[in-house]
């Protein structure tokens, strides 16, 4: 059973754009029985009438991930407790509440939360989409997922967050880390939990400001050293067929 992903945006939290990454990271997900958009930044306000999804998942409440639905949604939209606290006063009529590791379906999919070290302003979940045997992790911010081995057994990919390549933005201003963890360590991640296949969305100014080419030589490297066998940066427009 396939699973249909094609990459909206692919943009983080920067004002640099490109023709390869204009968009803030979004992702439309599909098998078939639909079209399930992954989270709606503030550059989708207004254009939700183009993408026609049927149902929303948000990841956090960040306005890079989240503020696209300031005018209310189209759709069942579907968050955490803590991430409709953040957008309370967004005019969304069908509310869904995820809870971390309580499965649910829609558009055909088994979507299953896991919750993240990102955010402390806004807390952060990462999401296993699931198609029959074939499943899927998308992350696009993250320090650290807390149930790692239980989210990534037997993925088929990892969308992990490509805000910078080797030098960690993890910070500590409290008592709690938050930030972006570098593209090295998450390709340890898949390596170590057996995820054969890695894609970075949410690009930093690193890379959406980089040489495409020379980058991506340097991110495949670090992935063959850890046994991967295919890593790709994402760009905005790129399609994937995951079985």
């Amino acid at each position: 059973m396939a699973m249909d992903v094609r990459f909206l945006g692919t943009r983080g939290y920067i004002d640099l754009k490109t023709r390869l990454h204009r968009r803030h990271a979004s992702a439309l997900f599909s098998c078939g029985q639909g079209k399930l958009m992954m989270d709606c930044g503030e550059d989708w306000l207004g254009r939700l009438a183009t993408i026609k999804p049927d149902a929303i998942l948000i990841t956090h409440g960040h306005p890079d991930h989240a503020f696209g639905l300031k005018r209310g949604a189209p759709c069942p939209v579907y968050a955490t407790s803590e991430t409709w606290q953040n957008i309370a006063a967004f005019p969304i009529d069908d509310r869904r509440l995820v809870i971390p590791r309580d499965r649910f379906r829609v558009v055909g999919l088994t979507v299953e939360a896991f919750a993240l070290v990102h955010s402390t302003r806004a807390p952060a979940v990462g999401y296993r989409l699931s198609r029959g045997k074939v499943s899927v992790f998308y992350v696009p911010d993250v320090v650290y997922i807390k149930e790692r081995r239980e989210a990534l057994l037997g993925c088929r990919a990892y969308i992990g967050d490509g805000a910078t390549i080797i030098r960690s933005m993890v910070r500590k201003p409290g008592t709690e880390l938050i930030g972006h963890v570098p593209i090295r360590t998450q390709l340890t991640w898949c390596a170590k939990e057996g995820v054969p296949e890695a894609v970075f969305t949410h690009c930093g100014t690193q890379i959406v400001g980089g040489d495409a080419r020379r980058l991506g030589a340097l991110i495949r490297s670090l992935a063959h050293q850890r046994g991967l066998v295919d890593v790709r940066i994402a760009h905005d427009g790129m399609a994937l067929a995951f079985e």
